[in-house]
């Protein structure tokens, strides 16, 4: 009995020295991707802006509607903000008479602003015959862009507005990017809302 008891010792001995000695293989670490923390989103949900004089859209319950410090005078400026991502669609509006080139213009400069960081541009046509609405909207694509996306509206006759979205972050789009597909959406919903008065 004691010979089997010491047999059974030095079989599990042998055991546990070579499961420890093939666990000590020679390996060679590698360093391991940088991540980033997940994000939750909340549930997309829509209330109408009304207030305004010249347009109205539908923006989400978790953003906020303020008026652009930058421009008090400018009425119908105003800021969708997404204070939980630091974001911030800035929207701009002027009435159009013989000057619509001009404010395309405008928009066009402000893309190519961004075209030295960027390392694609893609676009959109908005074409709402019902409700009067045509414009662009641009994607801009890059690590360091800071405005991945911008676009304009316009009934050509009337009404210019123009849109952006900034973050109040470096831009590192890369991590920004779930935050940026999440917004790119609810900017698209404002868009399909979009009215003029």
């Amino acid at each position: 009995m004691k010979d089997t008891r010491n047999i059974r010792i030095r079989i599990l001995s042998v055991i546990v020295i070579a499961v420890v000695l093939s666990s000590c293989g020679d390996r060679n670490p590698q360093p391991k991707p940088r991540g980033y923390f997940r994000i939750d989103f909340p549930e997309k949900q829509y209330v109408r802006l009304d207030t305004m004089r010249c347009y109205s859209f539908e923006h989400p319950t978790y953003s906020a509607i303020t008026p652009d410090p930058h421009s008090l005078e400018e009425k119908d400026w105003v800021n969708v903000e997404f204070p939980d991502y630091k974001g911030t669609v800035h929207i701009s509006y002027k009435h159009v008479s013989d000057n619509l080139p001009t404010y395309l213009e405008d928009a066009y400069m402000m893309i190519t602003k961004h075209i030295s960081k960027a390392t694609g541009i893609r676009d959109s046509i908005v074409v709402n015959p019902e409700k009067n609405v045509y414009g662009l909207v641009y994607f801009l694509e890059g690590e360091g862009v800071a405005s991945p996306l911008q676009f304009y509206l316009t009934d050509s006759t009337e009404h210019f507005m123009r849109g952006s979205l900034y973050f109040n972050l470096p831009p590192n789009n890369d991590s920004l990017q779930p935050v940026i597909n999440f917004i790119t959406y609810d900017v698209r919903h404002l868009i399909s809302t979009f009215e003029w008065k």
